[in-house]
C-alpha cells in the first residue's frame, strides 16, 4: 500500500476543507459547474468518475472467473453477504438511525436523501482497494481475484434493480432512466473500455501492463479527490451549519462494515475455508465501490443532495477502517486456524 493511498483519509479531509472554503469565497466559478449537465448527468464529474473508475476495472481479470470452482464455499460466502445481506442490513441500519434515531438532529427535508446515499454505498461490492487489503492479510491472489471479478459481472446486472428495490421499501422515489443512464455510464461502457485496454496493454507483455498500471494508479485517487473538491464546495453551507451530519451518518457505515466483515469471517471458518481465503472474502463484505456509489448519487440526487454527502462519508472513513479490519483479523489467525 502506498504512501499516499495509506494516507487517503488525510487527504480526503484537506478537500473537504478546501472544497469548503472555495465554495463558501468563490461560489461562481462552481455554480458554472453544476450547470454544465446533459441529461442530468453533470459532464465534468462524469469525466473525473472515468478517471476514477476504469484504471481499476483495467486490473480486473475476468478471465479468472473459472477460478470460482477451486474454492466454492468462499465464494458462496462472499456473494451470500454482498448481495443478500450487506444492501439489506444497510437499509434497515439506515431506517433506524437516520429516520429514527438521529432524525431530530438531521435535516427534515434530507432524511430520504441520506438513506439513499447509505443504500447506494452498501449495493456496490469493492473491486480495487480489496486487492490492497487482500495483499495486507497474504490472501489468496486468484481467489480475490476471482471473486471481484464474479461480483462486477453481477453488478452490471444486479446494481440497478437492487437499488431500486431498496430505494422502493424505504419509501424514495426511483428515477429509472437516471439509474439505468448512470448503470450504463459508471459500470458498462467502463468495464467494456477498461477491458479493451487491458487486452492492448497485455498484448505488449507483462511488464508493460504493469508499468502501464504503476502510472495510471494515482490517475484514480487524484480524481476522487478533485471530486470531492467540487462536492464540498457545494455542501459547504449545509456542513457549517451542522459539521455533526458527518459524525451521525458515519454510525451506520461503521456499524455495517464491523458486522459484515466478522460474519463473512465467522463463515468462512464454519465452512472450513483457509485463512487466506477468508480474509479477502471479510474485506470485501466490508468495503465498497465508492467510486461508483459518488457517481450515482450525484446523477441521481445531485451535487447538493444528502445522497452525495452520505457516499462522502464512506469515502472518508473507509481506510482507517478498513486498516482496523486487516488488523483483526490477522491477529486473529491463530482463533481461526484452532478450528478442528
Amino acid at each position: 500500500m502506498s504512501t499516499f493511498e495509506r494516507y487517503l483519509t488525510v487527504w480526503v479531509f484537506l478537500c473537504i476543507v478546501a472544497g469548503i472554503g472555495l465554495g463558501q469565497y468563490l461560489p461562481a466559478p462552481f455554480q458554472m459547474l453544476g450547470k454544465m449537465e446533459v441529461a442530468r448527468v453533470n459532464i465534468p464529474v462524469g469525466l473525473l468518475i472515468w478517471v476514477m473508475i476504469i484504471p481499476m476495472l483495467v486490473k480486473v481479470d475476468f478471465g479468472a472467473l473459472h477460478e470460482v470452482r477451486n474454492h466454492v464455499k468462499g465464494i458462496g460466502v462472499t456473494l451470500f453477504v454482498n448481495w443478500l445481506v450487506k444492501p439489506f442490513s444497510m437499509a434497515f441500519l439506515a431506517w433506524l438511525f437516520i429516520r429514527n434515531i438521529f432524525a431530530p438532529w438531521l435535516p427534515a427535508d434530507q432524511l430520504d436523501s441520506y438513506i439513499a446515499g447509505l443504500i447506494l454505498l452498501a449495493a456496490a461490492p469493492c473491486t480495487a482497494m480489496v486487492f490492497v487489503w487482500s495483499r495486507l492479510t497474504n490472501g489468496d491472489p486468484l481467489f480475490t481475484l476471482s471473486q471481484v471479478a464474479l461480483n462486477d459481472s453481477i453488478m452490471v446486472i444486479a446494481f440497478a434493480p437492487l437499488v431500486a428495490f431498496l430505494l422502493g421499501i424505504s419509501a424514495i422515489t426511483v428515477p429509472w432512466d437516471t439509474l439505468f443512464t448512470s448503470v450504463v455510464l459508471y459500470i458498462v461502457i467502463p468495464v467494456i473500455l477498461a477491458q479493451l485496454w487491458r487486452k492492448s496493454l497485455l498484448a505488449k507483455g507483462r511488464q508493460h501492463f504493469d508499468r502501464t498500471m504503476e502510472k495510471i494508479g494515482p490517475w484514480s485517487i487524484a480524481a476522487l479527490l478533485a471530486t470531492l473538491v467540487l462536492l464540498f464546495a457545494f455542501q459547504g453551507k449545509a456542513i457549517i451549519d451542522k459539521p455533526l451530519i458527518i459524525a451521525l451518518l458515519a454510525v451506520p457505515i461503521l456499524i455495517q462494515v464491523f458486522f459484515n466483515s466478522a460474519l463473512a469471517y465467522w463463515l468462512n471458518r464454519a465452512v472450513g475455508e483457509k485463512h487466506n481465503v477468508a480474509c479477502p472474502s471479510a474485506l470485501i463484505g466490508a468495503s465498497n465501490f465508492f467510486e461508483l456509489a459518488v457517481a450515482a448519487a450525484i446523477s441521481l440526487f445531485g451535487f447538493e443532495s444528502g445522497a452525495a454527502l452520505a457516499t462522502v462519508v464512506g469515502v472518508l472513513i473507509e481506510v482507517p477502517v478498513m486498516l482496523l479490519v486487516v488488523k483483526l483479523v490477522n491477529s486473529s489467525k491463530g482463533w481461526y486456524e484452532a478450528k478442528a
